[in-house]
């Protein structure tokens, strides 16, 4: 009896929380309306940006970094954005040769690659940046970029005494910098200016193939509407 008893308590608890949990997620289905209805008919800001970067190798393993970015997204508040972006960015590796400290013995099967010093990436991104002071005069702004990046074109890039390939990479690129705004009847139009850290891991092929860090510190301009 006991067990019937401590069963039919156990249903019953059962059916008390599905019923609470359906409730839960009747109200959140309720909400999104309300939250996706202000972007389709502007309620939220839309913005955008342009930017242009040069960013300088750090470390061993060095590549200098130079591109063109955009980003579009909302405005939730005054003081924060979120969007999404895409580059291109050219790499200039450090290097002066393509086998230079290996023997023939131990160089990778490149499978028909050649190599090269430099090459071109595209970095795909959700950009998130946090605005420091009043919008209607220069303020202080805090930037990140975070997404991946891909290596285009079939020839690898030498990297010190090795090679990043032609698959994507974790991007990172954080900036801060003021804003100065060039338009006193829409506060919404400023240049920006900032200092920049730039962050890839790449999947580094050489005679151990291992993960390496390429670091860069470098500046960036760029325009808001």
């Amino acid at each position: 009896m006991k067990k019937i008893f401590r069963l039919i308590a156990m249903a019953m608890l059962f059916l008390t929380g599905t019923a609470a949990a359906s409730a839960q997620y009747y109200e959140i289905a309720n909400q999104l309306p309300g939250l996706i209805q202000p972007a389709l008919l502007g309620g939220f800001n839309y913005k955008g940006y342009v930017d242009a970067h040069y960013a300088r190798a750090l470390g061993n393993y060095q590549a200098d970094f130079v591109g063109v970015s955009t980003s579009q997204g909302w405005k939730y508040r005054d003081w924060f954005f979120m969007g999404v972006g895409i580059g291109v960015e050219g790499i200039m590796s450090h290097t002066d040769s393509g086998y230079g400290q290996w023997g023939d013995a131990q160089q990778p099967d490149m499978d028909g690659r050649s190599t090269r010093t430099g090459g071109v990436m595209i970095p795909i991104f959700t950009d998130f940046r946090f605005n420091i002071g009043a919008q209607n005069k220069a303020s202080f702004f805090i930037d990140v970029k975070l997404g991946c990046s891909f290596l285009l074109g079939r020839d690898y890039v030498q990297i010190h005494n090795g090679y990043l390939t032609n698959q994507e990479y974790f991007y990172l690129r954080p900036t801060l910098g003021v804003r100065i705004p060039v338009n006193s009847a829409n506060p919404k139009q400023a240049i920006n200016v900032g200092v920049e850290y730039q962050l890839l891991t790449a999947n580094y092929w050489s005679s151990w193939n291992r993960d390496v860090t390429l670091n860069a510190l470098g500046a960036s301009i760029s325009y808001e509407w």
